[in-house]
């Protein structure tokens, strides 16, 4: 992709984004704090929920669209850095709403179960999801070719992702303390206007995660385009310098003689 072609895309796309994912976000904060009644068992501490619940659903979507991409990248058929440089950046949003997801849940648990943190199978497992994809990071600055670094990481994500249906379905797999599904096809645990705060939440936060990942692959191909470019420079300087040792070699006997 040209560079002009690049910030066309990042200016469209990112404005319409952008736009509707803060009117979004407004949107979650009027129905989260204000329209939305307080729950009849956790009073106003199920707000936290309309929180939560986006961070873990982005959480999920950020490692698989990490996992496919890096899948794309090993496939031969369809091997390319893009690939590499879209798994990187849906991984570093999902780092973050991970730790939202983690900060959010221990604030709720807090309030509900008197501590910030029990060795619960959910916990566990998203924290232990949180570290893997933190190494995957760290695995990713290490200093290598683009195509070794990049084969590298798609194999750690691909290895990553496998918490991520063990962390969906630990609730179901062990005895926890954290409570079930709270949306469910059927027999919701909640209803009503909590239930489209929460569905307007997890929409706000995939348009905003479009607008990260749009923007945060952008700046990838950036930085890959300064070390290319760097890489190349520092070659044709050492080649200048290798022609100009050349040279001198072949003027010193002419000069002496």
């Amino acid at each position: 992709m040209s560079a002009s072609g690049l910030r066309g895309t990042g200016t469209g796309a990112s404005r319409v984004l952008g736009g509707l994912a803060a009117a979004g976000l407004l949107w979650v904060v009027v129905f989260g704090l204000v329209l939305s009644p307080p729950d009849a068992v956790q009073g106003e501490y199920v707000r936290y929920l309309y929180l939560h619940v986006p961070a873990a659903w982005l959480a999920y979507l950020s490692f698989g669209i990490t996992a496919l991409a890096s899948g794309l990248y090993l496939w031969r058929r369809t091997r390319s850095l893009g690939w590499d440089r879209l798994a990187g950046a849906s991984a570093e949003i999902g780092v973050f709403f991970t730790g939202l997801c983690l900060l959010t849940g221990s604030l709720w648990g807090k309030k509900t179960w008197g501590t910030y943190w029990a060795w619960d199978a959910r916990l566990t497992t998203t924290a232990l999801l949180f570290l893997l994809f933190l190494g995957y990071l760290a695995l990713r600055r290490i200093p290598a070719l683009p195509e070794v670094r990049a084969k590298r990481a798609a194999i750690a994500g691909l290895v990553a992702f496998i918490d991520v249906p063990i962390v969906h379905k630990s609730v179901e797999w062990w005895r926890t303390l954290h409570q079930p599904a709270t949306v469910k096809v059927e027999d919701a645990e909640i209803d009503g206007l909590m239930l489209f705060s929460l569905f307007v939440g997890v929409v706000a936060f995939t348009l905003l995660f479009a607008w990260l990942l749009l923007h945060r692959t952008r700046v990838a191909w950036l930085e890959d385009e300064v070390e290319a470019r760097g890489l190349d420079l520092a070659i044709a300087e050492r080649l200048a310098e290798g022609r100009a040792v050349d040279a001198a070699a072949t003027e010193g006997p002419e000069v002496r003689a």
